[in-house]
């Protein structure tokens, strides 16, 4: 594909968890394809501009990318009023999580320029929320990108109704190549998090490559935030794309 042909770009509705209609965004390159699907899980500040810009990026580089709502149940307004009344209510529970992405995924699927081939990906929660899906998802899952993904390893006193098992715990059910990236000056997940996880990974002969960046936090991608750090976060985004490249078959 030629670096830039226009895209397109729309809201969608999918059928989600419980038959509940959720939004999505939903972006692709011009053209029949096709083009391999890339599921965006957001961050818990929510269904917001950034991973708008995100969702974009991706149709930019050939993939035709969605990104759902996981908040929609929790009212309307901006995306920072609607992530706060989310974190009151104890976040969005794991099953609903899975239902809603199975949808995502499902979706881009059915679609006439599809190759086939989907990811996922997701930061923060959203990260947590991918590595679930790579292990749970009923629906097949060829690559998930785990970006500083806190509470993959939890404590006992973290388990709740919503969340009533640690990610970790489902490593062996891991169907598909990991990329993950974290920051050594993070705090959720930290580096001891990062290390337990890789051993998990390593003893289940599991097919992963994590990424520890010196001089980089919690979302050193965002770069509205005090947080961004360009240097990680450029080779971020270069080893993000060779990745799904890689194992979605993009042409």
């Amino acid at each position: 594909m030629a670096p830039y042909e226009g895209m397109i770009a729309e809201m969608v509705t999918l059928v989600g968890h419980n038959n509940d209609e959720i939004s999505a965004y939903y972006a692709r390159p011009m053209g029949a394809g096709p083009f391999p699907g890339i599921v965006l899980i957001h961050h818990m500040p929510g269904w917001d501009e950034l991973y708008r810009e995100f969702t974009r990026k991706f149709a930019h580089h050939g993939y035709a990318a969605i990104s759902h709502n996981l908040y929609e149940r929790d009212g309307q307004g901006s995306p920072e009023d609607v992530a706060a009344i989310a974190r009151s209510n104890g976040g969005v529970g794991d099953t609903q999580v899975l239902g809603d992405t199975d949808s995502a995924i499902q979706f881009l699927r059915s679609q006439p320029n599809s190759n086939g081939k989907v990811g996922v990906i997701g930061t923060c929660s959203g990260g947590r929320q991918t590595y679930l899906v790579a292990c749970k998802s009923a629906q097949k899952v060829d690559a998930a990108a785990d970006l500083w993904g806190g509470r993959v390893v939890m404590e006992e006193n973290e388990l709740s109704e919503k969340m009533p098992v640690a990610p970790i715990d489902y490593t062996d059910q891991l169907k598909c190549p990991l990329l993950g990236l974290f920051g050594e000056d993070d705090a959720s997940p930290p580096p001891s998090q990062v290390k337990i996880h890789e051993d998990e990974l390593k003893r289940l002969g599991k097919d992963y490559e994590f990424h520890m960046y010196p001089g980089a936090g919690h979302g050193f991608f965002y770069y509205d935030r005090p947080m961004y750090r360009i240097e990680q976060a450029v080779d971020g985004w270069k080893r993000v794309f060779s990745f799904f490249d890689k194992h979605l078959d993009k042409n």
